[in-house]
């Protein structure tokens, strides 16, 4: 793929983003969940889950090598382009040097990626600058490479971190006027969670470019109510993984108890 044909990728990825109208993504970790997902022709985009695809390697999220990620994208990645569909990858914390790695990953065909601001080694929450920082040279390292419309879902984990939803909201003020495309406010699953009304605060503060992670099960908002309240953007983290996983153990079961 030349580079003008990724930014146009880019661009189209991030005018999926509508307040009201959101962009649904289900989040694959590996080339046979990615195959299922690209195949289906309601799906606009594809988007990795660091979590799931550290549990495939046997390992916690928060052990998961830049290595070992990045080889899950780039099978991932095979699957998806041949398909014209964009492609977001988890990147977790971005690793040591940030624009390296979009480099890195822009190389593999992605249009987009997650960021977040916890530092993945040591488990705390970046300074305000910092994350800040970081989502600049980001952006900067995309325009270099040639993708300027690269698009970050900038995740902040400050509610994990004793902070209130007025600091998620000056936070994901600044990441979105630093470049970011949308923001997404982590409350799991050690956090407290984010409420419903919580939700209406952060997309009247982003203006709609929010990202919502949708839960499986009663209790927790649907695609319908989180389209009424106007997010841009649902994702399901590990939550197709999790769903694989339980069918895979009730099968498991019931072949190996019959």
């Amino acid at each position: 793929m030349n580079l003008s044909s990724q930014n146009s990728i880019a661009a189209h990825f991030r005018s999926l983003h509508k307040p009201g109208q959101p962009l649904i993504l289900g989040n694959v970790y590996d080339a046979s969940t990615a195959s299922i997902v690209a195949s289906l022709p309601v799906t606009k985009a594809v988007a990795t889950a660091s979590f799931a695809i550290a549990a495939v390697e046997g390992v916690h999220d928060d052990d998961l090598t830049q290595e070992q990620n990045f080889a899950a994208i780039k099978k991932i990645a095979a699957v998806v382009l041949p398909k014209n569909l964009p492609l977001t990858a988890d990147l977790q914390d971005g690793y040591e040097d940030i624009q390296e790695t979009i480099r890195q990953v822009i190389s593999l065909g992605a249009v987009g990626c997650n960021l977040e601001d916890v530092d993945n080694k040591s488990r705390k929450l970046r300074t305000l600058d910092d994350a800040v920082h970081r989502i600049k040279l980001a952006m900067e390292a995309a325009r270099e490479a040639g993708v300027p419309d690269f698009a970050i879902n900038a995740r902040t984990d400050v509610l994990c971190h004793g902070g209130l939803v007025e600091d998620a909201i000056e936070r994901g003020k600044a990441f979105l006027a630093a470049g970011a495309n949308t923001v997404f406010v982590w409350g799991g699953p050690s956090g407290r969670g984010v409420t419903r009304d919580e939700v209406v605060m952060l997309v009247a503060a982003f203006e709609g470019r929010l990202n919502v992670i949708l839960r499986f099960g009663e209790g927790f908002l649907s695609v319908a109510e989180l389209r009424e309240i106007g997010v841009a953007r649902i994702s399901v983290g590990p939550g197709l993984y999790r769903a694989a996983m339980t069918a895979f153990k009730n099968a498991a079961e019931g072949l190996l108890g019959a």
